[in-house]
C-alpha cells in the first residue's frame, strides 16, 4: 500500500467517525426531547383526568364546645351552630353559597344519655335582630337559586364574598355536594353526636347574625316526651 493511499484512507476513517459521531448526538438529543415531550403529555392529561375535590364534612366536636350552644344538663342534650360566614371557612364547599345569599350554619346535636332522642319532628328557627324568621332551605331551593340567581346584583350580602352572577343548569357534583352535607339525622344514639349543615335564605338582610337567636324545638326523649326548647344565640 502506498503511503499516499493510507494517508487518504486514515482521513476517510476520520470523517466517517466525525459524521457518526454528529448523527448520534443528533438522535439522542431527539430522543431526549421526544421522551419529555411523552411525559409532560402524560402529566397533563392525567391533571385533566383528576376528578375534583369530594365535599368532606367537617368532624363534629361535642356541641358544648361550640361558642354558640345551649346545654340541658339535666336532659343530658346539647345543640351548637357554628356559622360558615367567612370566606376561608367557606373553602370547604366547591358550591358559592354566600354568593347566591345562603348562610351556611353547620348544626350539631350531641346526646349522653344512656337513651336515645328522636329528632324526627324538629324545628329549626333562626331568628333575626329584626324578627325576621328564616327555616332551612329545602335542596329544591337552593337549586332553584343557583341555576335562576335574582337579577337584583345590588342586593347586601351577610358577609364579605364578592357576588358572581351564575348561568346555566346545576351540575351533579354541585347537586350531591348540597345533599350530602345538609343535616339530615332522624335521631341521636346514646353518647353519640350528630352533625350537618343548615342553608338559611339570607339575601336581602344585611349582618343576619347580630342578635340573631337559633330556636329549636320538637327534639324528643326516648319516651317521646319533647324536651325543652333550645335557644342559640348566634352572636357568641
Amino acid at each position: 500500500m502506498s503511503p499516499e493511499f493510507a494517508i487518504l484512507r486514515k482521513k476517510a476513517a476520520r470523517q466517517n467517525n466525525k459524521e457518526y459521531e454528529t448523527f448520534y448526538n443528533r438522535s439522542m438529543k431527539f430522543a431526549r426531547k421526544a421522551k419529555q415531550g411523552s411525559v409532560l403529555a402524560v402529566v397533563t392529561l392525567a391533571a385533566t383526568l383528576l376528578p375534583a375535590k369530594d365535599f368532606v364534612k367537617p368532624a363534629a366536636q361535642p356541641a358544648k364546645t361550640y361558642p354558640a350552644h345551649d346545654d340541658h344538663a339535666n336532659e343530658k342534650v346539647a345543640i351548637a351552630a357554628d356559622p360558615y360566614d367567612t370566606t376561608e371557612k367557606a373553602k370547604i364547599f366547591s358550591v358559592k353559597f354566600g354568593e347566591h345569599g345562603f348562610l351556611p350554619v353547620f348544626f350539631v346535636v350531641t346526646n349522653e344519655d344512656n337513651q336515645p332522642i328522636s329528632i324526627a319532628n324538629m324545628q329549626v328557627t333562626l331568628t333575626t335582630a329584626n324578627r325576621d324568621k328564616l327555616t332551612p332551605a329545602s335542596s329544591e331551593d337552593i337549586y332553584r337559586r343557583l341555576t335562576n340567581p335574582r337579577t337584583n346584583t345590588n342586593a347586601p350580602l351577610p358577609f364579605p364574598i364578592p357576588q358572581k352572577k351564575v348561568k346555566g343548569t346545576i351540575s351533579q357534583k354541585e347537586r350531591d355536594e348540597v345533599e350530602s352535607s345538609q343535616f339530615a339525622a332522624k335521631a341521636v344514639e346514646p353518647r353519640a353526636t350528630q352533625s350537618g349543615f343548615f342553608f338559611f335564605d339570607v339575601q336581602g338582610i344585611e349582618a343576619p347574625l347580630a342578635g340573631a337567636h337559633l330556636y329549636v324545638t320538637g327534639v324528643d326523649d326516648a319516651k317521646g316526651t319533647e324536651l325543652m326548647y333550645f335557644e342559640i344565640v348566634m352572636a357568641k
